[in-house]
Order: C-alpha cells, then sequence, then structure tokens
C-alpha cells in the first residue's frame, strides 16, 4: 500500500503520528500518560464532561505540558474556537470550513465520512474508528481490520486508527496505517 505523507504543522514539523485522546475516564492520569508519550505525539483534547471555564482551564494547563514535549494540542469543537483558545488543531467530523494554519482531524467511519474528510484542504488526519470493539462504545460494532484497510486505501489524507487500540495492535495494522490513537491505550 502506498503510504500518504503525514504532512507538516505550521511550525513545520511532521504531524503525530500518535494521539492521546482525552475523556472522564482518562482525566486523572492525563499528566503521567503525556509525560510517557514519545516527544512530537499529540493530544486531543476533549473532556465534555466539564463546564467551559473548567474545560478551558484544563486545557491551557495540558497544553503547557504537550508542547513542553513538542507535542501538538487539538481541541475537540470547532476552528474558531480552537483558534481562540490556541490549540494547534480541532477535531470533530468532516466538513465545513477549514480555520487557516489549524490541523484537522477528522473522525471517520464510513465511506460516506470518509469521502468529505478526502475533500478536506489543509493539514488533516483521518481518524478511522472503531477498528476494535471499545469500551467508550461498549457492545457497538467495530470495523476490523479488513473494513479499516479498505477505508485507508481509498484516504486521500493520512490515516490513524482509533478505537481499541493499543501498542500490539497498531504494531498489527502498521502497514496500513500513519498512526493510532487511544484513550484508554495510551493512559494505563
Amino acid at each position: 500500500m502506498r503510504r500518504r505523507q503525514p504532512g507538516n504543522t505550521k511550525s513545520g514539523t511532521t504531524l503525530p503520528r500518535l494521539w492521546l485522546i482525552s475523556d472522564a475516564r482518562n482525566d486523572a492520569v492525563l499528566e503521567r500518560a503525556i509525560r510517557r508519550l514519545p516527544r512530537g505525539a499529540g493530544l486531543v483534547f476533549r473532556h465534555y464532561h466539564l463546564d467551559p471555564q473548567a474545560r478551558r482551564a484544563r486545557f491551557a494547563r495540558l497544553a503547557r505540558l504537550v508542547r513542553a514535549r513538542s507535542g501538538a494540542i487539538v481541541l475537540a469543537g470547532d476552528g474558531q474556537t480552537a483558534k481562540r483558545w490556541r490549540a494547534d488543531g480541532c477535531y470533530g467530523a468532516p466538513g465545513g470550513g477549514a480555520e487557516g494554519g489549524l490541523i484537522r482531524l477528522l473522525t471517520v467511519h464510513d465511506l460516506r465520512e470518509l469521502a468529505r474528510a478526502n475533500a478536506a484542504r489543509g493539514q488533516a488526519q483521518a481518524l478511522i474508528s472503531p477498528v476494535f470493539p471499545t469500551r467508550t462504545h461498549p457492545g457497538g460494532a467495530s470495523l476490523g481490520v479488513s473494513r479499516f484497510a479498505g477505508l485507508a486505501r481509498l484516504a486521500r489524507l493520512p490515516v490513524v486508527a482509533l478505537g481499541g487500540m493499543t501498542r500490539a495492535r497498531a504494531r498489527q495494522i502498521a502497514a496500513i496505517s500513519d498512526g493510532w490513537a487511544a484513550i484508554d491505550g495510551l493512559s494505563g
């Protein structure tokens, strides 16, 4: 499979190949998890469980830690808010306009969403999920390696595997993925 180029951030560095995703269930261990990540890894800051003021304060604290490790921090939400918060990018469904200079992490679950992600401009990665069963959606369907590979082959932008990912599973799909992301798989 032809590998897609990961692309460069506004600072000229390569987009992260590894993303830690925040969640209410890993909030208590995030600082430790970030310190254990390789330099240059990214954090997708979700923290939907916090009220807006607490969410912004938590974002600021974690952003300092991520950037001290030469990483990128991406805010779940719209590009305007991400710019206001001085995030490196935004995370969400494909579509809508891109805010100039921001990384865009686009969630992809099927062919329709992949087509919308393929139309994205700028620095973008498609987070295809769920590859494996996940605690985020207990009992929910997962793509499996074959369906993930099929979507990855059709992608025109770098592909990041998400959903039930661990280091061992990342090695299993390394030939068909440009990176991986996890909540539990990077928090333990």
